[in-house]
């Protein structure tokens, strides 16, 4: 027998769809079991659940909300990271790039000088 993973959370929206499909005929437990890999007893649990209306379109719409608040405040939290990175790099001094020499290019770099006696 080989171990299982960790602990999956369904949607309450995949859980309301997946009773109303079994409820309405359109699929069947063993194969909502097979499709989905979910066991007997929590597709049994979940129907439970529907038919005594605990699970809803207000419920499932209450979780995608809760959800979204979770996303948003981590959102948040990054940005107000980023934002105090941003400040310290601004603070921090940067060094000066040094005399400019008319004589190098960043493409071809710095010009030979000429060989021999001839310095112009």
């Amino acid at each position: 027998m080989s171990p299982r993973g960790p602990y999956r959370r369904h949607s309450m929206q995949f859980k309301l769809q997946l009773c109303q499909d079994i409820r309405n005929g359109a699929i069947g437990r063993r194969d909502a079991q097979r499709t989905y890999s979910v066991s007997a007893n929590l597709i049994q649990l979940w129907l439970s659940q529907f038919d005594r209306g605990e699970l809803n379109q207000e419920e499932a719409e209450a979780s995608v909300v809760a959800e979204y608040e979770g996303r948003i405040a981590a959102l948040e939290r990054k940005v107000g990271q980023l934002t105090m990175e941003l400040d310290m790099a601004k603070k921090t001094p940067r060094p000066s790039p040094g005399p400019v020499n008319e004589n190098s290019s960043i493409v071809t770099g710095p010009r030979i000088a000429p060989s021999g006696g001839d310095v112009k």
